[in-house]
């Protein structure tokens, strides 16, 4: 070991596992809280650029831009309620928000196509086209948005597809603490 090097405590590191310990606990008891934090991680995604989608909304105003902004930013909003809804604690899942929550995410894909559309309609029409430059730059920020969007929706789908098989592999997962001296339980003598 050199001079730089500290030492790792056994206190430290059966911390870092107690800590790993409990978030495969809560994670076996809540499964769905995987495909929620990437329902969540897709909406901070189109939430962060809204900025860049405004824009590019103002410059091309394309059919239909404007609404479709509007509906991916309701419809991911009450996806996260419906998900919520759709699977709660230590109870079967709710199928009518399930099929809820996916209409809301087919939604929210075709409008996302739908502007993506719009976009490319604009940057290739025939007469004045729109040209992405150094001030234009944000309609490719926007339109690279909403591709990573579309892939984060569909990865969201699929989480919650594959809840049922994911859970039975977290259940497998041993999470129990070894207790030393258990052994001796019948050894001991309760006396009145």
């Amino acid at each position: 070991m050199s001079k730089n090097q500290k030492p790792t405590s056994p206190a430290r590191g059966g911390r870092l596992r107690e800590g790993f310990r409990k978030f495969l606990v809560s994670l076996k008891r809540n499964p769905q809280a995987i495909p929620l934090v990437m329902l969540l991680a897709s909406f901070l995604v189109y939430s962060l650029n809204l900025t860049d989608m405004s824009d590019t909304t103002a410059k091309i105003q394309g059919a239909g831009m404007g609404l479709s902004q509007f509906c991916i930013m309701l419809f991911s909003l009450l996806s996260l309620v419906c998900m919520l809804n759709a699977f709660p604690k230590r109870k079967k899942a709710n199928i009518p928000m399930v099929i809820l929550m996916f209409v809301m995410f087919a939604i929210i894909i075709f409008c996302d196509f739908h502007y993506m559309g719009a976009i490319n309609a604009a940057m290739t029409r025939p007469d004045s086209p729109i040209a992405v430059n150094e001030s234009t730059l944000y309609i490719a920020y926007a339109y690279n948005m909403l591709y990573n969007h579309i892939i984060m929706m569909g990865v969201t789908a699929l989480l919650v597809v594959l809840l049922p098989v994911y859970r039975k592999l977290l259940r497998k997962i041993n999470t129990s603490i070894e207790v030393e001296d258990n052994g001796n339980m019948a050894e001991i003598e309760i006396e009145d």
